[in-house]
């Protein structure tokens, strides 16, 4: 019984507002606020992490070894389905 209670009573509080200019408010502002902190952290914690990444390729030991005996490397078979 508490909820239909509590719904009359904020049922003439949804009148109160003026129906041509709604706005977020203070919660809205609470939400937009959080999600940004959240998407900073997140921006941080991704270049954090990317650095952390070695980019530099090792050397591929098999070519290196068929250059110097003079045979072509091997091509990777390509399967078709």
């Amino acid at each position: 019984m508490s909820a239909s209670l509590a719904l009359t009573h904020l049922v003439p509080l949804a009148k109160e507002v003026d129906e041509n200019k709604v706005t977020p408010g203070v919660l809205g502002f609470i939400v937009f606020a959080v999600m940004a902190v959240a998407v900073w952290g997140l921006m941080k914690s991704m270049n954090k992490h990317m650095q952390k990444v070695d980019f530099k390729e090792a050397p591929d030991t098999k070519a290196e070894a068929a250059a110097e005996t003079g045979a072509a490397p091997a091509e990777p078979k390509s399967h078709q389905g």
